[in-house]
């Protein structure tokens, strides 16, 4: 008895998993009386139980790593209304290769419902001596003056998909993103008496599509895609007036090396960007805009844990 309630709980386990779907008959609560507290407290316990009881193959796990070079398409950003349209690849050092990392985790709750966390590090780190003046948030780096840029734009994301195909060696899902960017993008003299800085973190949604079709023997291909474009203001319910969008997008082909492991090629677009004014707390007006494409190339691997 607790209180005024008599509980009764049948021995056998709340939850059985088959086909990595739930079956919630195994408990068998009789109440005699109806109570706010003791009802969240009970289903507490019943999820609790379903944890507990749940089986160890029930969520199945793998992982994708891809290693390569990042190459500059085209990359051009300006801060304040006053600023310079500065283009990285012309003028800031960016028209060469960069290193290139990613790294992701599936959880597969049954065959057709998969959570990703994806982690993206993204780090350009020039040095170059300046060919004209230019202006950056009401700061003048005038020509012949050895600038150091750092443009770091790392991101979380993590996404659910639907599957909608039944077999196992095939995949076209659809889904949703949520990511969320790490941005500091810096201009500085060698010496450092001149310095610029904008740092930024907020929440970039998305829509995420996946695919997957075999080819010869052990042979697949596939692709990935995330993308985006809104007004800011209407997604994260600020009053800045602020145009962004996203698109990540990778076509790949692979190959079946044995049971758990999979190795792979990627050729990826990732681009994107935003245009508008934001807050003014910093040296310049808070007007920014700044977009991007980039292209990778990596080999990859995925295991099946």
């Amino acid at each position: 008895m607790i209180g005024a309630e008599a509980i009764v709980v049948t021995a056998r386990p709340p939850c059985s998993l088959n086909a990595f779907e739930y079956n919630f008959s195994g408990l068998l609560i009789r109440r005699q009386k109806k109570e706010g507290t003791m009802k969240r407290v009970l289903f507490k316990l019943y999820v609790a139980l379903c944890v507990l009881w749940m089986p160890a193959n029930a969520v199945m796990v793998s992982g994708w790593g891809e290693l390569g070079f990042l190459g500059v398409i085209d990359h051009k950003i300006q801060f304040s209304k006053d600023g310079t349209y500065f283009d990285y690849d012309d003028q800031g050092g960016q028209d060469v290769l960069f290193p290139f990392a990613r790294l992701s985790i599936d959880l597969s709750l049954s065959e057709r419902h998969t959570v990703v966390f994806l982690y993206q590090p993204l780090l350009i780190q020039t040095e170059v001596l300046l060919d004209e003046n230019i202006r950056v948030d009401g700061l003048t780096f005038k020509r012949a003056t050895p600038l150091k840029t750092k443009y770091s734009f790392p991101f979380y994301r993590i996404s659910y998909l639907y599957d909608f195909m039944e077999k196992t060696n095939r995949e076209a899902a659809i889904g949703v993103s949520l990511q969320i960017r790490n941005a500091t993008i810096s201009f500085a003299t060698l010496d450092g008496k001149k310095f610029r800085s904008q740092r930024d973190i907020g929440p970039v949604p998305a829509l995420k599509i996946r695919t997957r079709f075999p080819l010869q023997q052990k042979w697949w291909w596939g692709t990935e895609i995330d993308g985006m474009w809104a007004p800011v203001k209407y997604i994260n319910g600020s009053d800045t007036d602020v145009v962004g969008a996203i698109l990540d997008a990778a076509l790949r082909g692979g190959y079946v090396v044995s049971e758990p492991l999979e190795m792979f090629a990627s050729l990826r677009y990732l681009g994107g960007g935003a245009e508008g004014t934001g807050n003014d707390e910093g040296a310049g007006d808070g007007y920014a805009k700044n977009w991007l494409h980039f292209m990778t190339v990596s080999l990859g691997f995925h295991y099946f844990f």
